[in-house]
């Protein structure tokens, strides 16, 4: 159960007899009956409300389930024939803590502007909190000028979308493994970034306990979120591949610092899109004689053409989260997916609790 303190409501995943034992599908006491009318959690008088946008429904069901709501609140989203998108809550919102959940992925520009328009709509309504939960966040690759000396006309996207974001009225920003973690800073507003290292890491400790791993980063950015995989692998050995990237989504591979020879070799980065880099990776890491190579990323993006790079037989898993859906005909006999809906969910859960106080 969630045992929660200072007198306030909580939902518990299941209810303990007088025994001690849990009883999943023991009926739920009128308290928390009152808790999950309307759809919303009660915190002395205070309601969560959570909202979906269309880029990935089923992550925010689940996440919705695991703070103890049956579903996400209603919402009416809708396209008109010329493509404008119109939104419309279903739910009165004044005086609540709403969280929207919207992944800026493909197509990026629909969602993100669909995430704006909720926003919008959440603050015209005046709810009390509007949080923006955006476990992929889209643009954050483009966070500085690749060469100022010759290119000082490029934009700034990722600086141009937190901008967006804060003046749309969102109050919080929750993201999940940004490509950059100094895009932070480009908000004038709280953010909490979060990161997949412990569900990857379980999935390995679960499925491949008696490797011996040796967790690799593919570029020399990547040796922070590498280390933190490692050491929760039981502080594994870390190794680094020196590339250096030649144009947007070309990448040549130089040297590999560290040892991979007779291991299970784990190539960890934030996202996959066309996996020219994570392949050519990992054809290095098996001419110095890794045992086996496993990629590890938060974001599967999936460009063209990375299903076809991927399940060419260079890795013998590829591990991704659900961050963003995957459509079926992308899906390979290499692709393993974790969720992360009780990371974000567990993360809802205290901030709601922190806007109580």
């Amino acid at each position: 159960t969630r045992a929660r303190r200072g007198g306030r409501v909580s939902v518990p995943r299941a209810v303990l007899g007088k025994d001690g034992s849990a009883e999943a599908d023991a009926k739920v006491s009128a308290t928390q009956e009152d808790a999950l009318r309307d759809g919303a959690l009660n915190f002395v008088g205070h309601r969560m409300r959570i909202y979906s946008g269309s880029s990935n429904p089923e992550l925010a069901e689940g996440i919705a389930r695991y703070v103890g709501k049956r579903s996400t609140n209603k919402i009416m989203r809708k396209a008109f024939a010329d493509g404008e998108l119109y939104v419309r809550l279903e739910d009165s919102v004044r005086g609540c803590s709403v969280f929207i959940v919207q992944s800026t992925c493909r197509p990026c520009n629909d969602t993100l502007m669909e995430l704006l328009l909720m926003i919008d709509a959440c603050r015209r309504a005046h709810a009390a909190q509007i949080t923006a939960v955006i476990p992929y966040y889209g643009y954050a690759r483009a966070d500085r000028l690749i060469d100022p000396d010759k290119r000082r006309r490029e934009a700034l996207t990722s600086k141009l979308v937190a901008n967006m974001l804060s003046d749309a009225g969102v109050s919080r920003v929750v993201v999940l493994d940004i490509h950059s973690p100094q895009t932070c800073g480009f908000f004038d507003i709280p953010v909490d970034h979060i990161y997949a290292s412990p569900v990857l890491s379980s999935y390995l400790k679960r499925y491949h306990k008696s490797e011996d791993f040796v967790v690799v980063a593919p570029d020399v950015g990547g040796v922070a979120r590498a280390r933190a995989l490692a050491k929760a692998l039981d502080d594994a050995p870390l190794a680094i591949i020196d590339k250096r990237r030649e144009a947007h989504n070309e990448a040549k591979v130089l040297n590999l610092v560290g040892s991979v020879a007779g291991k299970t070799a784990v190539l960890v980065d934030d996202m996959i899109d066309t996996a020219g880099t994570i392949c050519a990776a990992a054809a290095m890491l098996r001419e110095n004689g890794a045992k086996k190579v496993l990629a590890a990323a938060t974001h599967a993006v999936f460009s063209d053409p990375a299903v076809e790079r991927l399940s060419s037989g260079v890795f013998e898993e590829v591990i991704v989260t659900d961050t963003i859906p995957i459509e079926p005909e992308k899906h390979f006999e290499q692709l393993k997916i974790v969720s992360v809906k009780e990371l974000i969910g567990e993360t809802l859960w205290r901030l709601q609790e922190l806007y109580m106080r």
